[in-house]
């Protein structure tokens, strides 16, 4: 049964990935996000059956049945990612959603909307090298608000408190230093307004978790690229929010506590 649901959750991310996709690709073009869907090369409006997530790229084998334009690789990736990730934070949830429907509908919604505008960021600035001042300005205002409507990630409104309101601070403070240190070479001050809602929506015990999580897999991926790919050296400028936001999300799903904060 669980399983079942588990697919039917997947299916649903997969759906929203392709929502997500049009986001990222339209987000500061001046275009509206509603509409149909066309080649991005010859501008063909696409059929239902050209706009099936996951599918549909295959099935074309990756290129516009119109122009034969090459179909970014982004929009499978977004969709795949999208779909674990809505799985993913179900199987988190699991329990909550068999003992009670109102707590585990919210707090579902509230945390697939927050990664969601996670992913869009991360694949942004992997994309531009940038964090948008409006999404990180919007995730932080949510962030903020649900230090009062969740409590332990699940549904419970109540008054944060003091350590709860600073949890931002703790992970943005650093890298906002890192980044005036630097000069912005070694951290984008981007990065940190997108710390500061990342840090509320975590909460301070698991903040340092996700952070480790985050620089240690941009330190193998680095170092990975500078072995392999003769287009980045010691030099190349990386973009942290993807690695941050994988970091950050692999310490929610599965609680980590690398270095346990009691207080």
């Amino acid at each position: 049964m669980t399983f079942f649901i588990t697919f039917i959750f997947f299916i649903l991310g997969i759906i929203i990935g392709s929502f997500l996709n049009v986001v990222i690709f339209r987000f500061n073009t001046g275009h509206t996000f509603g509409g149909r869907s066309g080649c991005m090369t010859c501008e063909n409006k696409l059929c239902w059956y050209e706009l099936i997530p996951l599918i549909s790229f295959f099935a074309l084998k990756g290129r516009c049945k119109n122009c034969k334009a090459k179909i970014s690789i982004q929009y499978p990736i977004v969709e795949f990612i999208s779909g674990l990730m809505f799985a993913g934070i179900f199987l988190k949830f699991q329990d909550v959603f068999y003992l009670n429907t109102v707590a585990f509908s919210i707090s579902y919604a509230y945390y697939v909307m927050m990664f969601s505008v996670l992913l869009i960021v991360a694949v942004y600035d992997y994309k531009h090298r940038i964090i948008p001042d409006m999404l990180a300005i919007i995730f932080g205002v949510l962030a903020f608000v649900g230090l009062f409507f969740f409590k332990d990630y699940v549904f419970y409104p109540h008054i944060p408190t003091v350590l709860d309101l600073l949890s931002g601070l703790f992970l943005s403070l650093p890298f906002a230093l890192l980044w005036f240190v630097s000069g912005g070479t070694w951290m984008g001050f981007g990065d940190a307004k997108l710390s500061l809602g990342l840090g509320w929506l975590l909460g301070y015990s698991r903040i340092l978790s996700g952070a480790v999580v985050a620089f240690w897999s941009g330190a193998i991926v680095g170092l990975i690229l500078m072995v392999f790919s003769k287009k980045h050296g010691i030099k190349s400028e990386i973009p942290f929010a993807p690695f941050l936001v994988f970091g950050i999300f692999i310490a929610f799903l599965f609680e980590l506590h690398l270095f346990p904060i009691g207080f």
